[in-house]
């Protein structure tokens, strides 16, 4: 039977331990900046070239499950995303830990990163051939929406003004479009340098932004005793898992279908998840940015249900969901498999082996997620002289060892500086990265969306206006900068003043 091969990791003890050795070097890989999941299976690929095909597949979703949720332990404890993914972490996540909190937030993050997980697994398991024939509809124009969507929700995460949270969006994807043009190769904000043809490295960016900034505003407080950690409670209770439960469900909802759609991935679905969890959430006990653990629950959540998310179109129509998937796809081509439509029917033992595999990655996320814990949240409690030491030279090794060039190195101590700036004047450092992360899907999709319209903005609108996918995702586009204006609030007031003589009438 087919099915059988679901539980063929479970009982082969070579199989179950690679699972687990993947999943623990995932956690740690994905907690350290500049190394990242991407970067750990493509050398996989040259060492697991001779494997076995189970054994080589077993290897590398064991490293993807467990890389996509490291990247939270470092966002939590250091404020330095060990990854993309966890940049939405960061934001609530920090906050708990300087509060003493570290404990439960890793904790927290941990049981909700392996809730998404399941969540994301089980709608690959029932549902992929639905959801990927929902992927497959986007059109170029659809992702262009998507993408603009995306950087318009950053206004949320940028406090009350829209005006900043677009400025710091469009800094990212000007930063982004550095470079020289992907189909012209003509240079773009290069002004005569050589040195950035190739671009600035997003990690550089990323580290700069967060964990050298961080290091700055901290330096103020350099005599300030380290904030002692509440290691009580790690595995939250029965009672704060069913209030999280609906959030929960509606974050892993988001990470399925973001992380379905080709070119996406984690990172955008965590940050979108975030945005919702802030517009639903009524009334949070902290406000977010400043500890809330909503502000927790959905990136988390969203990030590892979009691993279930991205081998969806992977496994039914051949293409990646993202980049660790894309590389999967080439180990299993490698191996003798051919990704796509036959794979369901020529070897549906291998599609069963996958989600089987995933599942117990996913318990042993949560096995090493809350073991060493009380261990490993003593970083936060070090004195702050020997502290920010360690971020700037945890900062310096993640950026240097992207691309081994130091030109990375300066970038991200420019960035550090620029975000010390930002932060300096209430602006938030999310929407940068957004931008960045965004820049490339924008600059695609929108060449393909004018190159398929004949170059015409009129027939691209009639394009968006007559499909009701597109029509949709334009809407809400429009739904975004009108309730961000001043005539939002005036409205909600004037209903307000309606409703209860309504009411009486």
């Amino acid at each position: 039977m087919d099915f059988a091969h679901f539980f063929m990791s479970w009982i082969d003890p070579q199989l179950l331990g690679l699972v687990g050795l993947g999943t623990f070097a995932g956690i740690y890989i994905g907690a350290i900046p500049g190394l990242s999941v991407t970067m750990a299976v493509s050398i996989l690929i040259s060492f697991t070239f001779g494997w076995e095909m189970y054994d080589a597949l077993a290897l590398m979703i064991g490293i993807y499950m467990g890389g996509v949720y490291g990247g939270s332990r470092t966002a939590i404890l250091l404020n330095i995303p060990g990854a993309p993914s966890a940049i939405a972490t960061a934001l609530d996540g920090y906050p708990l830990a300087k509060k003493g909190l570290a404990g439960e937030a890793i904790g927290l993050s941990t049981t909700m990163s392996a809730l998404g997980g399941l969540v994301g697994i089980a709608v690959l398991g029932l549902a992929a051939p639905a959801v990927s024939e929902f992927a497959i509809r986007f059109q170029p124009r659809d992702y262009l929406l998507l993408a603009v969507l995306g950087i318009l929700l950053v206004g949320s995460l940028s406090g009350e003004s829209l005006i900043k949270g677009v400025f710091a969006g469009a800094l990212g994807l000007t930063i982004g479009c550095v470079g020289l043009d992907p189909l012209t190769a003509e240079e773009r904000f290069t002004f005569g340098h050589v040195e950035l043809w190739g671009g600035i490295s997003f990690v550089a960016v990323m580290i700069g932004l967060f964990g050298v900034s961080e290091a700055l505003m901290q330096l103020q407080h350099i005599d300030t005793p380290a904030v002692k950690q509440k290691i009580s409670r790690v595995i939250p209770s029965w009672r704060a898992v069913v209030k999280f439960l609906p959030l929960s469900l509606q974050s892993s909802a988001i990470g399925v279908i973001i992380g379905a759609l080709p070119g996406t991935g984690g990172d955008i679905a965590a940050l979108m998840a975030y945005d919702h969890a802030k517009r639903v959430t009524r009334n949070p006990k902290v406000p977010f940015g400043k500890g809330a653990q909503e502000g927790l629950v959905a990136p988390e959540t969203a990030n590892n249900a979009a691993v279930g998310g991205a081998f969806i179109p992977m496994l039914t129509l051949g293409i990646p969901g993202d980049s660790v998937t894309a590389i999967i796809i080439g180990a299993m081509f490698i191996h003798g498999l051919n990704p796509g439509p036959m794979l369901m029917i020529e070897r549906p033992e291998m599609f069963w082996f996958i989600l089987g595999a995933l599942v117990l990655a996913v318990g042993f996320m949560l096995l090493f997620g809350l073991t060493g814990i009380r261990l490993f949240v003593k970083v936060v409690e070090l004195p702050r002289a020997m502290l920010f030491p360690l971020i700037l030279l945890l900062s310096i090794i993640g950026a240097f060892a992207v691309n081994n060039s130091l030109t990375d190195v300066y970038w991200m101590l420019g960035f550090g500086v620029l975000g010390y700036f930002m932060k300096l004047y209430g602006y938030q450092l999310g929407p940068v990265i957004l931008g960045v992360i965004l820049s490339r899907l924008i600059d695609d999709n929108w060449r393909r969306a004018i190159i398929s319209e004949r170059e015409s903005l009129g027939g691209l609108m009639h394009g968006i206006l007559t499909s009701p996918l597109s029509l949709t995702l334009f809407l809400a586009v429009l739904a975004i900068l009108f309730t961000s204006t001043p005539l939002w609030p005036m409205l909600k007031t004037r209903l307000h003043r309606r409703r209860p003589g309504k009411d009486e009438a």
